[in-house]
């Protein structure tokens, strides 16, 4: 929205003023200002429209207006924008204002939620080199400075670090915000907050945008120019280091090279131009490691080789050809900002998505038996196969990391062992880490096995511990774009799925049936909690079992859910028979989209591409 001039600005607060001592008489007045009940016989009722009540509807209008655009910028638990133009049909809508409101309200809920009694709350800014950074870092130390918080500037950093920027001494800061848009191309931006408890959940991050909303909206500029308090720069990043490689040395430890337990491994690194690099030079260099043949490692916010993303086929291809061409032992894909990660075997084999899972649960299963591993509920019945033949629980769940891992906090607190959360996009959290889902330090679990299996001697490689994980024969997925204004897309999506629910309870989608995981039952979401305190809801989703209707046998499934990033419904499916993805995919689209009218207000392009490159 372009900023209001200040003399218009002016002119609409007289009107305001005017308007609000007119009705200070005795009475009541609704918002439209079209009636007006009078306090006694002897007062009029108005009947006509003043010039005053329309310009102060068009000013209510207006901040209205202001405030959705705040609140459209929360993603779950985090918040993300349009930071720079060039997407089509995308306008910029992070701008350094808005973030200056988001930053400001941070710190005033962090002083009124999490105050340390010391007085100053220290907040820590960690950004991915997105080209955007630097303009909006300084609306953020701006916003920080509004609310009287002391910031510190890691500059280029990971995730994972701002988180530990509270815990480790002795920076040991009450706050931190990362500024990042993971793996979206780079004209987006967004921020994520942590306090020493953790990554912020989505009730809190929609309190701040509340709040933020309201500063926005009625503030006169939409500039943002003041910082009150010049930021203190910090090297944090190689604090962080140094704290993942005295891990490894403490686990491995190497009985004949105890700071070098690395030695005589190759190790592949790809960066993805993002804030990954530090790993190689900075943990595994210094562990003695060989690193050539490592890509993109120097950061730059334009993302010239490859999105940076574990689950993208290109930066997965990339790594493979590394290390399959350098002999190496490993290789190692992150994604922009470190949260999440991917690796290559020695045999060129990617392992992301379930099959990283799968490894991360044999891991941990031999560290703690018995242990349940919650994720979410994209993931095969090949994976829940192969967790409970290790002796696991799988705990299926919501679709979203934060969903994940805070499934697996509430686990643990109320007496269930759960050791590992892990997301198929990548987000990982292992108890042991702070529930922490941090791409460096899956890694690095994966390399103290790597080393423990060598020294132990064998030779095979990490990818030996995943081979008999039975994958789907076919999976899709696909997206029905909502046909509808931004604000309205959320209720729409809502609806669709909520209507899916309906027809599968109704028996209207005959051999499909609304998925269940022991003690978590399908009812307001995906496999929601059967609790006394469900988790809040953040998107609607469910998962359907399908079956054959002649046999009854069990084939494949089918997840509707709503983004929480963008105005589209996501639908994934796998199947273990061939041919089963295009079957469900035109029940999907004709038995449910077209005959309960749902089509109407959902693009089903992309279910007609798919059928017809299927058929």
């Amino acid at each position: 929205m372009a900023s209001t001039s200040t003399s218009s600005l002016m002119a609409s607060r007289t009107v305001i003023s005017r308007t609000a001592l007119f009705f200070s008489s005795p009475g009541i007045v609704n918002r439209s200002f079209l009636s007006f009940t009078p306090a006694s016989p002897s007062v009029k009722p108005l009947r006509t429209r003043s010039s005053n009540a329309t310009k102060l509807d068009e000013v209510t209008s207006s901040l209205d207006e202001d405030m959705d655009q705040i609140r459209r910028l929360q993603n779950g638990s985090d918040v993300r924008g349009v930071a720079l133009e060039g997407e089509k049909g995308r306008t910029v809508d992070l701008t350094p204002a808005a973030v200056e409101a988001i930053a400001e309200s941070f710190g005033e809920w962090v002083a009124a939620n999490e105050g340390n009694g010391n007085g100053v709350i220290k907040v820590s800014l960690g950004r991915d080199p997105r080209v955007s950074g630097g303009k909006l870092s300084t609306a953020i130390f701006a916003g920080l400075g509004r609310a009287g918080c002391l910031a510190f500037d890691m500059g280029l950093a990971t995730t994972p670090a701002c988180f530990m920027s509270t815990l480790l001494s002795p920076f040991e800061y009450d706050a931190s915000i990362m500024m990042t848009a993971s793996h979206l191309p780079y004209t987006r931006n967004g921020l994520k907050f942590f306090t020493k408890r953790g990554g912020l959940t989505s009730p809190e991050v929609e309190k701040i945008c509340d709040l933020a909303a309201r500063k926005y909206a009625t503030r006169q500029t939409k500039v943002s120019t003041l910082i009150r308090t010049r930021p203190k720069q910090v090297d944090f990043m190689s604090a962080y280091s140094k704290h993942l490689r005295e891990i490894i040395k403490e686990r491995i430890n190497h009985p004949e090279h105890y700071d070098t337990p690395l030695k005589g491994f190759q190790i592949v690194v790809n960066a993805g131009n993002g804030s990954g690099g530090f790993f190689t030079w900075d943990v595994l260099d210094k562990l003695g490691a060989d690193t050539f043949g490592s890509l993109y490692l120097n950061p730059d916010g334009m993302f010239p080789n490859h999105i940076p993303n574990p689950e993208n086929k290109v930066a997965m291809s990339h790594t493979r050809a590394a290390v399959l061409e350098n002999s190496a032992d490993l290789g190692v894909v992150f994604d922009t900002d470190v949260d999440r990660s991917g690796v290559v075997d020695n045999k060129g084999n990617p392992i992301n998505g379930d099959k990283l899972i799968a490894l991360m649960s044999s891991i941990v299963l031999k560290e703690h038996p018995g242990s349940t591993v919650v994720t979410d509920a994209r993931t095969s019945m090949g994976l829940t196969k192969f967790i409970t033949e290790r002796g696991g629980r799988h705990c299926l769940y919501r679709v979203g990391y934060r969903n994940v891992i805070d499934k697996g906090v509430e686990l643990n607190r109320d007496g269930i062992e759960t050791h590992l959360m892990m997301e198929t996009s990548g987000h990982g959290a292992v108890k042991e880490n702070h529930f922490l889902d941090d791409g460096a330090y899956m890694v690095v679990k994966i390399i103290i096995e790597m080393v423990r299996m060598r020294l132990a001697g064998s030779n095979e490689g990490i990818g030996s511990l995943i081979e008999d994980l039975e994958e789907p024969l076919e999976a899709a997925e696909l997206r029905l774009n909502i046909l509808s204004e931004p604000r309205d897309a959320k209720a729409k999506g809502i609806e669709a799925i909520e209507t899916f629910r309906q027809y599968i309870e109704e028996g209207k989608l005959k051999g499909w049936e609304l998925d269940s995981c022991g003690d978590c039952w399908v009812s307001e979401g995906c496999l929601v909690d059967s609790n006394d305190h469900p988790s809040a809801i953040d998107a609607h989703m469910y998962r359907a079992r399908v079956s054959d209707e002649d046999n009854g046998e069990e084939y494949g499934w089918v997840h509707m859910r709503q983004s929480i990033h963008n105005p589209n419904i996501a639908v994934n499916m796998q199947s273990m028979l061939p041919g089963g993805c295009l079957s469900m995919t035109r029940v999907f689209r004709d038995q449910f989209l077209e005959a309960s009218g749902m089509a109407r207000f959902l693009d089903v392009s992309d279910f007609d591409d798919y059928i017809g490159r299927q058929s």
